[in-house]
């Protein structure tokens, strides 16, 4: 934990918060904070800054908190991702808050399980979880905003090219003539399928709409390192 995210909730006054949960535990127990200590601290979907400690007990920790700092700049790249199997998704959650990307849209594929949409780790409570551990090892105050499609093909031809919003789309692919490394460094949308790959119909339909091929290197990829991969060359 790089970063104490402060919700609405923590706050007794315009400059103190309480913490009573895990935040307070890690506070004393693994950093050892003692009175007078500094830490640093972001208030969901606001700013960064420091919090000092007041007070430290059983029930709690005290912080007084000055927040000056605007949170890092968003990933240039949204994502439109296969739903992955629900062993990645944590995974691949923290991943894109790590990274700050904007936008997540998991879709379905002819290639992910119908199961997976039944993991209870899509779950509101879990989704946040999952994002909230990579906030805090960014140290960022903004979440990804998530979206699901559980249908490929209404979602591609009646919602793609509205995202896209006048971006470029780049398809992970690996026949693509094309590297993603080569594509101009430009704000875009990045679509990236399932263990396997998108299948020849769901390729050529993107196409149609808006996507085009790209390739993220001659190895073949399992999505929770093609997803890193893919965000990293645009840094």
């Amino acid at each position: 934990m790089n970063l104490v995210l402060l919700s609405d909730e923590d706050w007794i006054d315009s400059d103190h918060v309480v913490l009573r949960d895990h935040r307070a535990d890690h506070l004393r127990n693994l950093l050892k904070l003692q009175v007078g200590d500094a830490v640093r601290v972001g208030r969901l979907g606001g700013l960064r800054g420091e919090g000092v400690v007041l007070e430290m007990d059983a029930d709690g920790v005290q912080l007084q908190v000055q927040l000056h700092q605007a949170p890092p700049p968003r990933h240039r790249f949204d994502v439109v991702l296969a739903l992955p199997r629900p062993k990645m998704l944590r995974r691949i959650l923290r991943t894109v808050a790590e990274f700050g990307v904007a936008n997540l849209h998991l879709i379905n594929t002819a290639r992910v399980e119908k199961s997976y949409w039944q993991s209870p780790l899509l779950l509101p409570a879990k989704l946040q979880e999952a994002l909230l551990a990579g906030m805090e090892r960014a140290s960022d105050t903004i979440a990804p905003q998530l979206h699901l499609h559980k249908r490929f093909r209404p979602f591609v031809e009646d919602q793609l090219l509205d995202l896209c919003a006048g971006r470029h789309c780049w398809m992970a692919h690996m026949d693509a003539p094309r590297s993603l490394a080569d594509v101009p460094p430009e704000p875009a949308v990045v679509m990236i399928g399932p263990e396997g790959g998108f299948v020849p119909f769901e390729v050529e339909l993107a196409e149609r709409v808006i996507a085009q091929r790209v390739h993220l290197g001659a190895r073949v990829l399992s999505v929770d390192t093609a997803l890193p991969a893919a965000l990293a060359q645009a840094l």
